[in-house]
């Protein structure tokens, strides 16, 4: 592994221990060179996973556009980061344990919508306001009266 400081091509391994979404390995390492330290993580390659888009249009999966959708759902909700952190890692391996290559946005967004509502009601109508495209104030109330029943 290259230091991130030095460019030197030879680092070693201080600590190696799973990360916190036991997915990934997290390991400590430090430059002989410039004996700085540094963390990295080693993740298992997967097969890429091309979302199948509303116009049929196909592209690679991207889990940044699932952060910023849940990010803005949940935009001055009383959410803590960590618990947003959290949904989307399970909402990405809801996605990946289907283990198909590829997937309708449509049962993303729906995944995310499952997600969201056990997380915040708030964040759950506002992702559901702009994904399912609400027309008028009354699709918005009946999406409202699933939470009052």
């Amino acid at each position: 592994m290259k230091c991130p400081y030095c460019g030197n091509p030879d680092t070693r391994v201080i600590d190696s221990r799973p990360a916190e979404d036991n997915n990934s390995i997290r390991r400590r390492r430090s430059c002989d060179e410039c004996g700085k330290r540094f963390t990295t993580y080693e993740k298992v390659e997967t097969i890429p996973l091309i979302v199948i888009k509303k116009d049929n249009n196909r592209e690679q999966y991207d889990r940044s556009k699932i952060e910023n959708g849940v990010l803005s759902a949940c935009y001055k909700r009383p959410v803590p980061a960590s618990e947003i952190q959290k949904t989307i890692d399970a909402i990405e391996l809801e996605i990946f344990n289907r283990e198909e290559k590829e997937i309708p946005s449509r049962e993303i967004g729906q995944i995310v919508m499952d997600k969201l509502m056990t997380l915040d009601p708030v964040a759950y109508v506002r992702f559901a306001s702009v994904y399912r495209e609400f027309k008028d104030v009354n699709t918005f109330m009946s999406e409202l009266k699933k939470f009052l029943e």
